[in-house]
């Protein structure tokens, strides 16, 4: 079986769509989604019906609990809850259903395989916390039991691992090879506002019969993309930012 995990779409349906027909191409089983399919962006509707006609497996994010009014906006930046803000004012009641919907986590078991997935954190997904240390890594492994975890939010690939002696580090941030006996925490990184430098959107594609995932970046019309975002009325901000992964 061959998955993607996409996480962190922030209504960036130039980026999903091109993403989707890498996917395609690819010959994915299934895709697992992290969260945050709308926020920033000028799409966010045609972003959510994209997602929800997947096979797989999706989670809530943190701005899409804004958008939906799960999430004080006084958790955002400036330009994110103006964002939040807008996004709000243009979904559909269908859409704030759909949202409304998504679990925090999932527990995931296809076949002889597990993981979790989750936005966030697995402890208190709902506080919102994110993974950018080996010491915050190495708590978040105590909190669940399965071999891997998939998580998104920071927008930036990355791969932790914890030995069978208990040592926590980085792994990788573009491949890696599962290895039976060790844990993992799997950042997927950002399809619709990539933070590591790259502007490309950027997914994880895993072969499970090989035990091998590996960073895609596809590349999209990032104009098109700014276009709609200035048209919106949104922050300049988000957009410029696209065109530099930042």
């Amino acid at each position: 079986m061959t998955y993607a995990i996409i996480s962190d779409i922030h209504g960036n349906y130039d980026a999903l769509s091109a993403v989707l027909g890498d996917i395609m191409r690819s010959r994915v089983d299934r895709v697992v989604c992290l969260g945050d399919i709308v926020g920033y962006g000028a799409e966010p509707g045609k972003c959510i019906a994209a997602v929800q006609g997947l096979d797989g497996w999706t989670v809530a994010g943190n701005h899409d609990h804004g958008a939906i009014g799960q999430l004080d906006p006084s958790y955002f930046n400036a330009n994110a809850r103006r964002a939040c803000e807008w996004t709000a004012a243009v979904l559909s009641a269908a859409d704030r259903r759909y949202l409304a919907a998504l679990p925090l986590q999932r527990r995931i078991e296809d076949g002889d395989r597990r993981c979790i997935a989750v936005h966030s954190t697995p402890l208190r997904p709902e506080d919102w916390h994110y993974i950018l240390s080996i010491d915050e890594a190495e708590y978040q492994f105590e909190q669940f039991g399965e071999p891997v975890c998939l998580v998104g939010h920071s927008h930036q690939p990355v791969f932790w691992q914890l030995s069978p002696a208990g040592e926590c580090s980085i792994v990788g941030r573009e491949y890696l090879r599962l290895e039976p006996g060790r844990r993992y925490i799997i950042n997927a990184g950002s399809v619709g506002q990539p933070r590591d430098g790259d502007p490309r959107a950027c997914y994880a594609l895993c072969d499970g019969d090989r035990r091998e995932l590996v960073i895609r970046r596809v590349e999209y019309d990032i104009g098109a993309a700014q276009k709609k975002i200035l048209k919106a009325g949104l922050p300049p901000r988000l957009a410029e930012r696209l065109a530099h992964g930042t």
